[in-house]
């Protein structure tokens, strides 16, 4: 198998043993992370233009024979003990030697039994546990780098990947020693402890989820010499990492652009080092166009992914949908959507839940413009596909049928929503009562004429609801029902709703 099949091989393996692999993922920032991302943000983000076409070889693993004949014996009856007694507790079979075992012998042992993994998983943890408890054995780097590569080599990558992150996760850790010592080590028991490429998938994974983003983008390059580009699925996460806002860093607004500009460039100038971008790749960079106010060039992505074989998903779209949908440009929103419709698709459960997310960015859209029987139609659309509206869209349909004065289909919606299970809060109730029952300052007037009119009473109602569920009305319906329950001469309800707008801090005592 050549070097591009074992990678294809390696990144599928890793997708699908990892369940994080190609995931958008968001972690919590470390001070160490802040001095990274920091200096991306200072430096211009270059790719070497000076690394080999010829990839250099992996080196011959070489370790250092036992000092004394001693050491030799010491190596050979513990390999041939843990052998033997394999099913009883290391710590009570290695006890009569645990004082003579040294941190070179961990090595030798390990090459006597690297075909047998669990053995040589537990040997390892055993000496680790030695290490926290009497401070007697300390695994050497390169043992740890020997035990994943054996993890990654059986097909156990989650365990591979957890030593390694155990490793960099470690507080006060100097970075710049460490990072060039591990890499040279991991680099060095490749060839004869497994060489399977995923380990360094796992090894740039977990410095890019530790925030090491400057470390990982270096280990990038250095793998490059040896002819391994690492998976699509770990360049996804880098571009990720990049492209997210980083919790914990106060980044100036100034260089908020300057950080997803980093991602688009290395969108832009990774395939040049053979990074072949996906569907996921292409929606990372969508959305940080979309941040960046880039609409029309995000537009301009989408339709370059068919052409450079990448196919569109409802995330694709529902990001530039929700640019123009931002900017009122309504009319390309349905020429994308139906573009969307002529795909042909058969969506799942996680594709029906990403339509919603563009339904509902329609129906703001549309009912902020006016175009109510759009939304309507689009409303009808989706439960027509059996696609449930969710909590935002019913509130933006009702808001809109209020406004165009049918009072009783935005009622009727109102109860649909009790009945899928939403609980209707501020916003809905007061598109109900003040868009719709108490349109333009008409209730007072209506009630002077009719005091038993039927939309007061539906508009009462839906306000005592509101005050029951704790759900706190705007200052204008307030006003409506003290002055309307003043006319009535319930000074006691008057009060009482007098004195609640001010708990409320909705109206002033003077």
């Amino acid at each position: 198998m050549n070097q591009e099949a074992q990678n294809d091989a390696a990144a599928g393996k890793l997708a699908a043993e990892d369940p994080n692999c190609g995931s958008f993922i968001f972690y919590t920032t470390t001070h160490e992370e802040k001095n990274n991302i920091n200096h991306l943000l200072r430096s211009p983000h270059t790719i070497d233009a000076n690394f080999s076409t010829t990839p250099r070889p992996f080196p011959d693993y070489s370790p250092r024979n036992p000092s004394v004949v001693t050491d030799t014996h010491l190596i050979r009856h513990v390999t041939t003990t843990i052998k033997r007694r394999r099913l009883e507790p290391l710590r009570r079979v290695l006890k009569p030697y645990e004082s003579r075992f040294k941190p070179s012998h961990l090595t030798w042992v390990l090459i006597n039994i690297k075909n047998d993994y669990k053995l040589a998983l537990n040997f390892f943890n055993w000496a680790k546990s030695r290490s926290h408890e009497q401070q007697l054995l300390h695994p050497t780097l390169e043992s740890l780098c020997i035990v994943v590569h054996i993890a990654v080599a059986s097909n156990d990558v989650g365990t591979a990947k957890r030593l390694v992150y155990e490793f960099w996760a470690r507080p006060r850790l100097d970075v710049l020693k460490y990072f060039e010592l591990f890499t040279e080590r991991l680099i060095y028991t490749y060839k004869d402890w497994g060489s399977h490429p995923v380990v360094f998938d796992v090894y740039f994974q977990v410095l890019v989820e530790t925030g090491f983003v400057l470390e990982a983008e270096k280990l990038f390059h250095k793998l490059l010499a040896y002819g391994l580009v690492v998976s699509v699925d770990s360049c996804n996460l880098f571009l990720s990492k990049l492209s997210c806002n980083f919790e914990g860093i106060k980044i100036a607004a100034k260089d908020v652009p300057k950080k997803k500009k980093i991602a688009v460039k290395v969108f832009e100038e990774f395939p040049e080092l053979g990074v072949c971008w996906n569907t996921v790749s292409y929606n990372i960079v969508l959305h940080c166009l979309f941040q960046l106010g880039k609409v029309k060039e995000a537009h301009n992505l989408l339709v370059q992914m068919e052409h450079r074989g990448d196919f569109p998903d409802v995330v694709s779209y529902g990001v530039v949908v929700s640019g123009y949908c931002k900017f009122g440009e309504l009319d390309k929103v349905l020429k994308l959507v139906d573009e969307l419709k002529r795909k042909g698709s058969k969506p799942n459960e996680y594709i029906y839940n990403n339509i919603i997310v563009v339904y509902t960015t329609l129906n703001s859209g549309f009912c902020k413009s006016g175009d109510f029987l759009a939304a309507c139609k689009l409303f009808n659309e989706m439960k027509h596909k059996k696609i449930v509206p969710d909590f935002v869209t019913y509130t933006s349909v009702i808001h809109g049928i209020c406004k165009s004065g049918k009072i009783a289909e935005a009622h009727e919606m109102f109860n649909e929503m009790f009945v899928k299970g939403f609980k209707p809060d501020e916003v809905t109730y007061t598109a109900l009562i003040d868009v719709g029952y108490c349109k333009a300052g008409e209730m007072k007037e209506a009630f002077a004429v009719h005091p038993r009119w039927k939309k007061y009473v539906e508009a009462r109602k839906l306000f005592e609801e509101m005050r029951t569920h704790g759900l706190v009305a705007e200052k204008d319906i307030y006003d409506i029902f003290v002055d309307v329950n003043y006319e009535e001469g319930n000074w006691e309800i008057t009060l009482e709703l007098w004195d609640e707008a001010i708990e409320k801090c909705l109206v002033n005592e003077t």
